[in-house]
């Protein structure tokens, strides 16, 4: 008789989960103090003993393996999931671990603590999966086993994995643009295509985050309603995943925020487009668009099945926080979080986006200023915060000026809250003022010597002055 394999308890996935994540934390704390001080400074080895009773406390029968899986980490085959307070050490660790190749660490249960001390050393000074392989066989580390990853991280294969993140990005807009442009759009609208993409762009998202959201700086004049819902697609997946939604939660928020415009179909191009003020009639009409948007996505609902929350979005995501906004119900009650996740990314998308009726727009750092400003009033404050960590204090795809005179584009944002004004910056502009295509540069990278930064940001730039068009140079990368 064939015996029954019982699954793991919750309590047991849950104790797992919890180890995995301390198990991240405290290798972050060690990557980092490892850069300061001496292995064997009090602080680095009281991390150690830390993380070494956190493992021990998982190999005792057996060994306990942490793996890297489309950019998510799994412990002992349990998901670990990010969220806002882990998540800059996690994301840390992956680049650290990535960035040598390393796609698998199993911890043996006879693993000594001198062994993961080494181990770490180990992995400070190698540059590479070989040389980090070498470095644990001269060392003789046996009871911690490392597997290389096969993705490869050669600038052909970046380029490859950007150009997969775009094609997907510019087949996510051909789905909206079919949807809008249909003469039946209940006919036209096929909601299985819709769910791949948003799993599609949900794994580029985790995989290629910070090209995800150089993407966002796309601004098509002509496409404004397509671009921004793809735009605040993206952005409301990201912010979502900081939150610790799970990936089924974010495929829904991805499909309301998709379609949280939808009701614009109905409102003439005219009033759109109107390059003046509106007037008090033109105002209302733009302003029925929540109820036109969620009555077609009622009837999907009825016909196609899209998520409940979809209808909330297209209804709320122009309801303050304060529960002003439009439109008024008689019944006022506070918006689905989804709602006021768009309503965020919503907000900041547009105001960054130049329209005919506002030729200039908002920088990405002025526009998080603004919305700071607006204060509980218009936004969760929470959330708020979340997706101001999350966009950094210069954005990606922000312009600016370094005090060496050039002038660099934001490319990637600092994992590390105390270092969010030193992202990786691509020189576009040398010292002179000439036009480049510069390195791509670490501002937090100090002199050796004298352990000043090489360069820090002085001030942002508005890209309009200076004819710059950052989405450009994202797209440029992949290019062969």
């Amino acid at each position: 008789m064939n015996q029954r394999i019982s699954a793991p308890s919750t309590e047991i996935l849950r104790e797992i989960h919890q180890a995995g994540v301390e198990i991240i934390v405290r290798f972050n704390s060690l990557l980092k103090l490892g850069r300061l001080y001496s292995v064997k400074n009090v602080l680095f080895q009281e991390q150690l003993g830390l993380l070494y009773k956190r493992i021990k406390d998982n190999c005792q029968e057996e060994e306990a393996t942490l793996k890297i899986r489309e950019g998510t980490f799994f412990f002992r085959n349990v998901r670990l999931r990010f969220i806002f307070a882990n998540y800059p050490a996690f994301k840390t660790v992956l680049q650290e671990l990535t960035k040598r190749e390393v796609a698998v660490i199993s911890f043996l249960p006879e693993l000594t603590e001198s062994e993961l001390e080494t181990f770490i050393a180990c992995l400070l000074k190698a540059e590479g999966y070989n040389q980090l392989l070498a470095g644990l066989d001269e060392a003789q580390i046996v009871h911690i086993q490392i597997e290389k990853g096969t993705e490869r991280t050669s600038l052909t294969g970046k380029k490859e994995k950007d150009r997969a993140t775009a094609r997907i990005y510019f087949s996510s807009l051909l789905h909206l643009k079919d949807a809008f442009e249909a003469e039946d759009p209940h006919q036209a609208l096929r909601l299985n295509t819709t769910r791949r993409l948003m799993q599609a762009l949900f794994t580029h998202i985790v995989d290629n985050e910070a090209f995800v959201f150089g993407l966002t700086n796309i601004k098509n004049f002509d496409e404004y309603t397509l671009n921004h819902s793809i735009n605040v697609c993206l952005l409301s997946i990201a912010l979502g995943r900081r939150l610790g939604l799970d990936r089924n939660e974010l495929i829904e928020l991805g499909i309301s925020a998709f379609f949280h415009d939808f009701g614009k179909i109905e409102t003439p191009k005219e009033i759109l487009d109107k390059p003046a003020k509106l007037e008090p009639h033109e105002r209302a009409v733009i302003e029925k668009h929540p109820y036109h948007g969620a009555g077609t996505l009622a009837l999907w609902r009825e016909i196609k099945g899209i998520p409940l929350r979809a209808i909330h979005v297209a209804m709320e995501h122009h309801i303050k926080e304060d529960l002003s906004g439009y439109p008024q119900t008689f019944k006022k009650r506070p918006p689905h979080l989804f709602s006021k996740i768009v309503k965020i990314v919503d907000y900041f998308d547009a105001i960054t986006t130049k329209r005919v009726y506002r030729p200039r727009a908002f920088t990405r750092e002025e526009a998080l200023s603004l919305m700071m400003d607006q204060g509980d009033k218009e936004f969760h404050p929470l959330l708020l915060r979340i997706f101001i960590q999350m966009m950094g204090f210069y954005p990606i795809g922000s312009v600016v000026a370094l005090n060496t005179g050039e002038i660099g584009l934001v490319v990637e944002t600092n994992p590390d809250p105390a270092l969010t004004l030193r992202p990786k910056v691509k020189i576009i502009a040398d010292k002179n003022g000439q036009r480049i295509d510069g390195p791509v540069v670490d501002l937090a990278e100090k002199d050796p010597i004298s352990q000043r930064y090489l360069r820090t940001i002085v001030k942002g730039l508005d890209p309009e002055k200076y004819n710059i068009r950052p989405a450009d140079y994202f797209m440029a990368s992949t290019l062969a």
